[in-house]
């Protein structure tokens, strides 16, 4: 079984928000993308906060210097996990699983474009990194990228982190991408580009949670959505 995550991606507030009841019935995790928090900022948290306590909540800071002073508000302001990159110095990335067990949350590193992912993830779950964060970003998938090679090296090592998987995830994979490791299933285009995005929504969370999916019906659903 895996959570489901939804990444908000939208700089719009209003819509943002919008979307945000429209799926937080049907997913585990409420993601506010990079770019969705850096043109919002706090105060879309708070907001998502409090018109959402049985979800949890994600912010992408992808913290690249000053970890602990940069998370340590939004933690404050009730997200239960930030992001760091991984290719940030060791003790940037120090800085926020420090600050995420300060208040009882939690710390996701993102091997994005980090050169040695196998040695960097055995060096921040040695640092006490809560989730490992297997990214494959827009520009590499535009470029035909896939993470399941990298989720197959993380889960290969056994550390007993939960391992975050995003990039280009969708109904049609995520039972593979569930059986391949993945502990937390991110999707962002397959569910707010779906036609209906709650039902999108809770087909991938039924899928990520054990459910099978939908057979050949879902595989060519997948090619073509």
């Amino acid at each position: 079984m895996a959570q489901t995550q939804m990444a908000l991606d939208s700089l719009d507030f209003d819509a943002t928000v919008a979307l945000a009841a429209t799926v937080a019935p049907h997913v585990d995790i409420l993601e506010i993308g990079t770019p969705c928090i850096k043109h919002n900022g706090i105060k879309l948290l708070e907001t998502l906060r409090a018109k959402f306590p049985n979800n949890k909540i994600l912010v992408d800071l992808k913290t690249m210097d000053a970890g602990f002073y940069e998370a340590e508000p939004f933690y404050k302001a009730g997200a239960d996990i930030c992001t760091v990159l991984g290719c940030a110095d060791i003790g940037t990335i120090k800085g926020v699983i420090d600050v995420a067990n300060k208040y009882g949350k939690k710390a996701q590193v993102d091997l994005i474009n980090v050169a040695d992912k196998e040695a960097r993830t055995k060096e921040v779950a040695k640092l006490g990194a809560h989730i490992i964060g297997v990214h494959t970003g827009l520009d590499q998938q535009a470029a035909g990228q896939t993470p399941f090679v990298d989720l197959a090296m993380v889960a290969g090592l056994k550390l007993g982190l939960e391992i975050s998987v995003a990039g280009g995830v969708k109904a049609a994979t995520t039972a593979q991408v569930r059986d391949a490791g993945a502990t937390i299933i991110v999707a962002g285009a397959a569910i707010y580009g779906a036609a209906d995005p709650a039902a999108s929504a809770a087909e991938i969370t039924a899928i990520a949670h054990g459910g099978k999916s939908g057979g050949l019906f879902g595989w060519l659903k997948g090619l073509f959505s």
